[in-house]
């Protein structure tokens, strides 16, 4: 029998998709974007009716009124936007008035009481976690054995360096730090962004602003058919299924300026570098600026793939095209099977990628919680 998962805070559907592979069964979500539910929906299996967009407040009141109620559910999982928990901040991170989303949260799991929970974010809120583990005990009590560590996705197979917060907590009787354990114990397959993204048909540069529905071999397609080319790479993301088309392979428009620093910028290279220190437009503040511009290195991991995208990709330089990377190309990095399809105006395609948790790294805990359950 598949193990039970309620995702809030679900954004696009990463973690859940992860957890989906892993063996768990979504029976509810929730996300307050539009746009990111609708993505969701679109690429994992759930009834319009288990799914709520909209403000988690509003779930937390239903269940409290009795409106809505869950039985039996194994897992909990979300990551809860939250800003207020700076070393200098002296306000208590549940007090904080910023952090209502994070409350709401501790709220969701008290009542729904999982046998498992798991919330992920980003590691500076580890400089508070005695303080988060206190606000997790007033408002669950002491039902749930609690531990922390902050992962980085490129010890786990995934071609980025990428730092975040997980903290499990279970009222089973195991000892959450054991599973943590037995994450870090095993051996992963290492990958470079080489492995993820060479595969992928090149693209040419887009001079044309403020076009983003023109579709052609230059600026590529939302989606095309597309025969790929066997890696061990796409085998891996895509779990061995063949899929026949490619979606969201796009380039974005750039200015002649940034072109040419693409095209000048050697792989590894930031703003400081001395080819582009004529055109630079930042020179007088390159040490504010010096990661303006970053074109990634073939023969190692991404750099951590952000929400940022959506502005501009001049940190995410293609290693031997000139331009940023493609929205599929960040999916990739991320380890999004090539079918899951990112809806919405093409820019948000980034920022649903930038705030997912990679797919793999979701699957290998879940399959840890999976072992446990």
């Amino acid at each position: 029998m598949q193990k039970t998962l309620i995702d809030i805070f679900a954004g696009c559907g990463g973690l859940s998709l992860g957890l989906e592979q892993a063996g768990f069964k979504v029976i509810y979500a929730n996300e307050i974007n539009p746009i990111c539910a609708n993505t969701f929906k679109k690429n994992i299996k759930i009834e319009n009716n288990d799914f709520y967009v909209g403000d988690i407040n509003n779930l937390v009141k239903d269940l409290k009124e009795n409106k809505k109620r869950f039985k039996d559910v194994d897992l909990v999982s979300g990551g809860p936007p939250c800003q207020g928990f700076s070393m200098a901040n002296r306000q208590r991170i549940i007090d904080d008035p910023r952090n209502i989303l994070y409350k709401a949260y501790l709220e969701f799991l008290s009542i729904v009481k999982p046998k498992f929970f798991l919330m992920e974010n980003v590691k500076g809120m580890a400089n508070k976690i005695d303080e988060i583990f206190e606000d997790f005990h007033d408002v669950l009590g002491n039902t749930y054995d609690m531990s922390y560590k902050i992962l980085n996705a490129k010890d786990f197979g995934i071609p980025q360096n990428r730092e975040r917060l997980f903290i499990i907590g279970n009222c089973t009787g195991v000892k959450s730090s054991k599973i943590f354990d037995n994450l870090q114990n095993n051996e992963y397959k290492s990958y470079v962004l080489h492995d993820a993204i060479s595969d992928l048909p090149p693209l040419g540069i887009n001079r044309i602003k403020n076009k983003t529905s023109i579709e052609n071999n230059e600026v590529g397609y939302f989606q095309r058919e597309y025969d790929y080319l066997h890696t061990e790479y796409n085998e891996y993301v895509n779990n061995g299924k063949k899929v026949n088309n490619l979606y969201n392979h796009k380039n974005r428009y750039n200015n002649e300026r940034d072109i040419k620093i693409y095209s000048l910028l050697p792989q590894g290279e930031n703003s400081l570098h001395s080819s582009i220190a004529d055109i630079m437009p930042y020179k007088t503040r390159n040490h504010i600026f010096k990661d303006k511009y970053f074109k990634l290195k073939y023969d190692d991991v991404c750099k951590t793939i952000t929400s940022h995208m959506k502005f501009d990709c001049n940190m995410y330089i293609h290693p031997t095209q000139p331009r940023g990377l493609s929205a599929r190309e960040a999916a990739r990095v991320q380890t999004f099977p090539d079918d899951f399809i990112f809806m919405g105006p093409q820019n948000s395609w980034y920022m649903q990628i930038g705030n997912a948790v990679p797919v793999k790294l979701a699957k290998i805990i879940g399959g840890e919680l999976i072992r446990w359950l």
